[in-house]
């Protein structure tokens, strides 16, 4: 929705609205909220909303703990699942200092700025998500359980497909919201399930996921379920995955078409990114539980592109193609923070355009049937929560445009959970408790 301030007041003022939600993301992507009443509202978009910094966990360690909330006007939606008198409607927000300069582990700020250097350079890019998410049944007391909620598979329907109705109502609380989801159906895992998502430019599509999770998650509640996006719930069934597409223009012309063979462009933006993918895995792929996905069940392990081979970290689909006007990066997983990946993913091409990097050759072939032999020509991902840790750390790239203290507090926490995790005496049972209901 695109709103201007004066709009919204009155819309509050005339739709019975009585609470408004403001919310933000920690750097992990967790969303956090403070509700706030209608008479409240002015001040939160002229002096801010102060909150406690302190209390939430990765935010820098501010010495000063207050920070202030500043709703984005145009991203006020009404939650559908609340009662239709005495409204609540929702806002994100910017996260600034006091002195207003903006907070460094504001991820809104840090894909904003990416945004803006793009559109400097004549170019403008969009995004479209598709998200995997099982859905498991409670115990008697309310509790997750990791029983799947159904046994169906890849496109079943009812009676082994349980999950129609929730997922139609996901779909429609999403319309509801101007959030336009294009389909949803069964996937391979039991109790599995996929919603992909219309295009829309980087920041709106970061917005819309985060947005997604809440859905999925209240409408699983409400459905007497609990909705997890971890990588890999179920030790033995497919992982979850979030698949981003990203078509990318300069003056209204797509640099994937007509024909991606001749966009130089086109493929230094590739190319920059599998440049800087292994750097990037740590906020991919960001916890212990992701690197047990990736390798299986069509998950990338390698950093390899191609038209149409489905093991690739990137698929440029060919000329011709109905949705040849992107490239598809399959390595993610629902945990991340859609923020900070989607601006690294843009500096990173922004860079390869700029250096007139090179594509390496297309990898055409099966790399999780092909001989030991065969993968040795192709470096492969982060193995392990540590070594995306260590590269991360080592990497001029991250350094540059991830800002010192946001480095530090992502970094130091991801390293206590993988201490925390690798020196449990029963590893799956120590990512269940730090992992399982928070994801």
């Amino acid at each position: 929705m695109d709103t201007t301030m004066s709009e919204v007041v009155q819309f509050i003022q005339e739709n019975d609205v009585k609470f408004i939600r403001l919310a933000f993301c920690d750097i992990f992507g967790n969303q956090k909220n403070i509700a706030i009443m209608p008479t409240e509202l002015e001040r939160a978009f002229e002096q801010g909303i102060h909150f406690n910094a302190a209390a939430l966990r990765g935010f820098l360690n501010v010495d000063a703990s207050d920070l202030l909330l500043f709703p984005d006007p145009a991203t006020l939606s009404v939650l559908p699942w609340r009662p239709a008198q005495g409204r609540v409607v929702r806002f994100y927000c910017d996260i600034r200092y006091p002195d207003g300069t903006p907070f460094e582990g504001d991820g809104r700020h840090l894909l904003r700025e990416a945004n803006r250097r793009a559109r400097r350079a004549g170019y403008s890019l969009t995004m479209g998500t598709a998200s995997e998410f099982y859905l498991f049944e409670l115990d008697e007391n309310g509790h997750p359980t990791t029983i799947p909620h159904d046994h169906g598979e890849y496109f079943d329907v009812a009676p082994l497909d349980k999950a129609e109705n929730v997922r139609r109502q996901i779909c429609l609380t999403l319309e509801e919201m101007n959030i336009q989801p294009e389909s949803s159906h069964h996937e391979q895992g039991p109790g599995q399930n996929e919603v992909d998502f219309r295009y829309a430019e980087a920041l709106e599509a970061a917005d819309n996921f985060v947005t997604f999770k809440w859905v999925v998650k209240s409408m699983a509640s409400s459905s007497g379920l609990f909705a997890s996006f971890l990588p890999k719930p179920l030790p033995h069934a497919p992982g979850s995955g979030l698949h981003l597409s990203v078509s990318i223009n300069k003056n209204g012309k797509n640099l994937f078409q007509p024909s991606f063979e001749e966009s130089a462009e086109g493929q230094s933006f590739v190319a920059g990114i599998l440049q800087r993918a292994a750097e990037m895995t740590i906020f991919c792929n960001p916890l212990t539980n992701s690197f047990q996905r990736l390798g299986e069940f069509e998950a990338p392990k390698y950093i390899t592109w191609s038209h149409q081979n489905r093991c690739p970290l990137i698929t440029v689909p060919l000329t011709g193609d109905h949705s040849a006007n992107r490239m598809k990066l399959r390595a993610f997983d629902g945990c991340i923070n859609p923020y900070i990946v989607f601006a690294l993913l843009i500096h990173a091409g922004l860079d390869g355009i700029e250096q007139g990097l090179p594509l390496p050759p297309a990898c055409d072939e099966n790399l999780f049937t092909a001989s030991n032999e065969v993968r040795a020509r192709y470096e492969a991902l982060p193995g392990a929560l540590c070594d995306a840790i260590r590269i991360a750390k080592d990497s001029d790239f991250i350094t540059k445009y991830l800002p010192e203290k946001a480095r530090t507090a992502f970094f130091a926490a991801k390293q206590a959970e993988h201490d925390r995790i690798v020196l449990a005496d029963d590893r799956t049972a120590a990512e269940r408790s730090l992992y399982f209901e928070r994801y």
